[in-house]
Parts: structure tokens; C-alpha cells; sequence
């Protein structure tokens, strides 16, 4: 089922992107690489108990995160337009019942915290933490899909963290385990 969604999505991606330009990903094999890119993870963070995904864009990590868990309360928050269309199109295209789309900014989306914030190439660890503080409780979990960056991101971080840096052909995944 799971793969068989993902292969699903890929085609849709496709197709949705000729017209609507929501990933530079043009090719089965180069959302095929966003896929590996965005499940990688999943083979080193615990199953979360609820996702939050901030600037889904077009579905990475957090769609695919909720197709891998199925189980998983994930929130898309996605504030352009033709993204969070398109995300929505795909949950109910995949019957992915465990996915809420929200077209709107972080900062401006309130509900209570969740177990894991994921976000891809949205802005800097520091303000990802702060944009973020309305939705995260102690035993909220980060998972960030980082460049090299991240190091000099962390050193302008003013928290203590529990965390690990996780490298993998030229991403660095920032997972979070704890804010001290």
C-alpha cells in the first residue's frame, strides 16, 4: 500500500507540475530522490505521536512522512495557494485521512503541540524554533532537512539542545530529541 502510494504521488507530482511549477523536481527519478530524501530519517527518529510539517511546499517531508505513518495525526502547513491545493488533492487522491492541510503561516496557525516539527528548506534553525514555540511542549521532537549550514545555524541557536546530525549525500538531518 505504501509504495504503491508513493508511486501514486510521484505521478501526480508530475503532472501537477507542468502546469502549476510546485518542485524543481521534474523527472520520476528526481522526486523519486526527494522521496528517499524526505523517508531517510524514518530509520533513525522514533515514530512520532503527531506531525507538523512547516512549508510543505509540495509534499516533502511531510506528505510522505504521513503516507510512511499512517497512524500519525500530520498537519501540512502550507501558506501559498497552489501548494496547499495541490496537498490537499493528494490526501484525499491517496485517502490519506491522517493529513490536514493548513493554508496559512506557522506563526499564524494555533492548535495544541505536536510530538514532531519537521520542516525542508524553510528558514534557519534558530527561527524555526521561535516560529514554532505556540506548538511545542517539553516533549516536542525537531526533525530539520539541513545543508551545511547547520553547524553555523546551531552555534546562533541561545538553547541547549539534545541532539544529532545525521549526514547523507550532502544533507544534514537535524534531529532534535530535546530542548533543555
Amino acid at each position: 500500500m505504501e509504495s504503491e502510494r508513493l508511486k501514486r504521488f510521484t505521478e501526480l507530482l508530475l503532472e501537477w507540475n507542468k502546469i502549476h511549477n510546485l518542485t524543481g523536481a521534474k523527472t520520476a527519478s528526481e522526486v523519486e530522490s526527494n522521496i528517499d530524501d524526505s523517508l531517510f530519517p524514518t530509520t533513525f527518529i522514533k515514530e512520532p505521536s503527531s506531525i507538523l510539517d512547516v512549508g510543505t511546499g509540495a509534499g516533502f517531508p511531510g506528505l510522505i512522512l504521513a503516507i510512511v505513518y499512517p497512524e500519525v495525526k500530520t498537519v501540512l502547513c502550507e501558506p501559498r495557494k497552489k501548494r496547499a491545493s495541490f496537498l490537499k488533492y493528494v490526501s484525499m487522491e491517496l485517502e490519506l485521512s491522517n493529513v490536514e492541510v493548513v493554508k496559512r503561516r506557522v506563526e499564524d496557525y494555533t492548535s495544541k503541540s505536536f510530538g514532531l516539527i519537521s520542516s525542508r528548506a524553510v528558514t534557519e534553525t534558530k527561527m524555526l524554533l521561535e516560529l514554532t514555540s505556540h506548538l511545542q511542549d517539553e516533549k516536542t521532537e525537531f526533525l530539520f532537512y539541513k545543508g551545511e549550514q547547520v553547524f553555523s545555524e546551531l552555534e546562533a541557536v541561545n538553547l541547549a539542545l539534545d541532539y544529532d546530525i545525521i549526514e547523507k549525500n550532502h544533507r544534514n538531518y537535524l534531529y532534535i530529541k530535546k530542548v533543555l
